[in-house]
């Protein structure tokens, strides 16, 4: 076993113990709620044989998701892409919607597209998922959302073609619009393209650990996206969401985003404006950060002085 770069722990088998899961004989050392089943097991690591062994021999396709982020048997194969894994389940009845576990909940369309699975979107379209698939209540995303998170602009372009929302709201907690998810890592080209089809550049986002498009473009840091969003009208100042929010300024200057701060000023953003929870200004928190040369520039522009 070991640790996913999301800290989550991922449960690594060989072929040998793979045989063991799927004879009942194998035991991991973890939490009964975090326990996979030998189906489940079986469709992460790729391994049809096996699976197709299980599902003859009685295993239910539609066991539901262990643990609080847990997936079913074909939730955790679209997340890794094993098509003939995927067909084998559906074949045998698997719910091509099927909600995930009670943090996420991410369907298999929903994870196939932040992977950007081409092969594996059109086989789970074609059995039926449903494109406008609503985001889970807590860190859901809808395929769309998650497509455009993962800056996979072939699948954002196939789902906007099938009438995916490009402005579908945001998951109540640490959810993203379509828009939001793109400017969060960078992905330009994306927030371009969404926003040719109409996406809200302003929209609201999430009550608890939201951000707004221009906040999340702020806090990565990039200038490019930056500038995109204030030129289809990004407001500069927009207030931080209700919960463990931050404004655009706070945020660049939170990470020590110099050229962001510069930018965000240029454009006319506050400095008594502040986060929500820490309440900070954008100056306190580039201080309890260390960030020097951002303190300095926001002090400059404190006392009038272009930047």
């Amino acid at each position: 076993m070991t640790n996913s770069p999301s800290g989550k722990r991922k449960v690594i088998l060989s072929e040998p113990r793979l045989n063991q899961a799927a004879s009942g004989s194998l035991s991991e050392d973890v939490d009964e709620e975090d326990a996979f089943s030998p189906l489940r097991i079986a469709a992460a690591q790729g391994n049809p044989k096996i699976v197709t062994s299980l599902l003859a021999q009685g295993a239910d396709p539609n066991e539901p998701p262990k643990g609080w982020y847990g997936k079913n048997a074909l939730q955790a194969a679209a997340l890794e892409g094993h098509l003939e894994i995927i067909d084998a389940l559906l074949s045998a009845g698997a719910v091509v919607d099927a909600p995930g576990g009670n943090n996420g909940g991410r369907t298999a369309l929903t994870l196939a597209a932040g992977q950007g699975h081409e092969e594996v979107i059109d086989r789970l379209i074609n059995a039926g998922a449903d494109v406008y698939h609503p985001p889970h209540r807590y860190m859901g995303l809808t395929p769309l959302q998650a497509a455009c998170e993962g800056g996979h602009e072939r699948v954002v372009r196939k789902l906007i073609a099938l009438g995916a929302d490009v402005n579908a709201p945001a998951a109540f907690t640490s959810g993203y619009t379509a828009l939001q998810a793109a400017s969060e890592y960078g992905h330009a080209a994306i927030v371009k393209l969404l926003l040719e089809h109409g996406a809200d550049v302003n929209a609201p986002m999430s009550r608890n650990k939201g951000r707004a498009a221009l906040q999340a473009a702020a806090e990565f840091g990039d200038v490019a996206v930056i500038d995109i969003l204030l030129e289809a009208g990004a407001d500069v100042n927009a207030a931080a969401c209700r919960a463990f929010g931050t404004t655009a300024l706070c945020a660049a200057a939170e990470q020590g985003h110099l050229d962001a701060v510069k930018r965000l000023l240029r454009a006319g953003a506050r400095l008594d404006v502040r986060s929500t929870n820490r309440s900070w200004t954008a100056v306190q928190a580039a201080k309890t950060y260390g960030h020097i040369e951002v303190v300095s520039v926001l002090l400059d522009a404190q006392a009038g002085k272009s930047v």
